[in-house]
């Protein structure tokens, strides 16, 4: 049974980098299953379904732009995994480039290459 992924990205630089994500779920060979769960709208108990989300999940991939390091609901988002103990890894969006951790990722957290036979062992586990 695939694993199901909640994605955290920064909505007003990496929008694409989730639809990209989406798009390589859909691979016939994917370990992984994306229910678009991201909150448009803010709203007061945005962070509660936001954790209702996160909770229902396997695992939760954050996408690693030029600005992640300044999204506090990326940072926010990362948290509540780690409250809630759902694993999670910090993938980098873009090639050639270095995206920068959340505010709340540990100094231990890798930022892992995007390729994909990578992206389907780690949704597998290995990091």
């Amino acid at each position: 049974m695939p694993k199901r992924v909640f994605i955290s990205f920064d909505y007003d630089y990496d929008k694409a980098l989730k639809d990209f994500l989406i798009g390589q779920a859909r691979h016939p060979d994917s370990p992984f299953e994306i229910h678009d769960w991201s909150i448009k709208e803010a709203s007061p108990d945005w962070k509660a379904k936001a954790r209702r989300r996160i909770r229902a999940s396997d695992i939760v991939i954050v996408m690693c732009g030029d600005h992640t390091d300044t999204a506090v609901g990326v940072a926010i988002e990362l948290e509540i995994a780690q409250e809630e103990g759902v694993e999670y890894f910090l993938l980098n969006g873009y090639s050639g480039k270095t995206g920068k951790k959340p505010t709340t990722a540990k100094a231990s957290d890798k930022i892992y290459k995007w390729e994909w036979n990578a992206l389907k062992a780690l949704v597998g586990g290995a990091r």
